[in-house]
């Protein structure tokens, strides 16, 4: 008897976790975020601050990840307080577009991106980092990349090119 009462609440859960991750998806393929450097963090990591945006704020939270990511890859991260600005690791124009394919499972959720990220402390957000725009809730994250190892990968996979490729 236990197990048929439990199985509708597993079936709930399920489907609750599949809408918000569609939901999270959405707000994650318009790329609405904000970076900033959040201080240093060991050596070949960036420590950054996403802003995300959405109407719920967990499903801000957890696109943060996705969103330093993109930010890494594809715009850098600009210099906040006494820490400097950083290039993106991609420099060639419309790569993601080029590479969609590779970029679309990257992006996937618990995909390959979760290698190269992880939310900073203990993955609470201050108070302060909570903010009301309009419909929807603009939430301040910090994160830290491992940019030194996804820029590594990404070269082997051949996504974009070493320094060193254009001296052959």
């Amino acid at each position: 008897m236990r197990q048929l009462l439990f199985l509708p609440f597993l079936f709930i859960s399920f489907v609750g976790l599949a809408q918000a991750g569609r939901k999270a998806d959405k707000d994650t393929k318009i790329w609405r975020y904000e970076l900033e450097s959040a201080g240093e963090g060991n050596e070949g990591t960036y420590l950054v601050k996403v802003w995300s945006y959405s109407k719920k704020p967990n499903v801000a939270i957890e696109q943060a990840k996705k969103n330093a990511i993109h930010g890494v890859i594809f715009q850098g991260v600009p210099a906040s307080g006494r820490f400097s600005s950083q290039p993106p690791i991609a420099r060639t124009a419309g790569l993601e577009n080029e590479k969609a394919d590779f970029f679309n499972a990257f992006f996937d959720d618990g995909g390959a991106y979760m290698k190269y990220v992880a939310v900073s402390g203990d993955g609470s957000v201050d108070g302060d980092d909570y903010l009301k725009v309009g419909k929807e809730y603009k939430v301040g994250v910090v994160v830290s990349v491992r940019k030194d190892l996804l820029k590594k990968d990404l070269q082997a996979q051949g996504i974009i090119q070493g320094l060193s490729s254009g001296f052959d």
